[in-house]
């Protein structure tokens, strides 16, 4: 697996091996002893799966107990996926990164604990998958609003996002949880 480093240390992209023939490919998505070799926690013990139409943007969330990390990855389509910082005594405390995972580059996402992550869909459909290092813990999760003009994410978006009501309710940085 190849990674590549973000400008937000930590988060990182990887890219998995692909053997490619007249059938089609195969790669691993995950291997615990090469994950363990990049940094990647050992063990994930949730994963979830949804499919989302074009401009449908899920996110920021995060949760501020029982923190998840999330390997994340597009199996049909392509979305736009966002990290941004919440660790406070962080260097890049408020930066976001974005970066494309679509089912054509099979690339992966890194998001550690102590980042808000969200995506949007860049394609007409997309499936997305994602392991978590915690389960979902409802009384814990946050929501970052993911149009905060103090982060200036620049949402790759054609036309109106599709957000869902506890997206439109998330806080600004200024006013949200953070981590120490």
């Amino acid at each position: 697996m190849n990674v590549i480093e973000t400008s937000l240390p930590g988060v990182v992209m990887i890219e998995p091996k692909v053997f490619g023939d007249e059938r089609g490919f195969f790669y691993e998505s995950y291997n615990r002893k090469v994950m363990s070799e990049l940094g990647i926690p050992d063990e994930f013990v949730q994963d979830n799966h949804s499919r989302s139409r074009k401009n449908v943007l899920r996110g920021l969330h995060y949760q501020i107990r029982q923190t998840q990390g999330k390997l994340v990855r597009a199996i049909v389509g392509s979305v736009w996926d966002v990290a941004v910082d919440l660790r406070q005594s962080s260097p890049t405390f408020g930066q976001w990164v974005g970066m494309e995972l679509s089912a054509d580059n099979r690339r992966m996402a890194w998001i550690p604990p102590g980042f808000a992550h969200g995506f949007v869909v860049t394609s007409d459909v997309a499936e997305f998958l994602y392991k978590t290092t915690d389960y979902w813990a409802p009384p814990h999760e946050r929501t970052l609003l993911w149009n905060d003009p103090a982060l200036g994410i620049d949402w790759p978006l054609d036309g109106e996002p599709v957000v869902a009501a506890k997206d439109i309710a998330g806080l600004p940085l200024s006013q949200c949880e953070l981590f120490a």
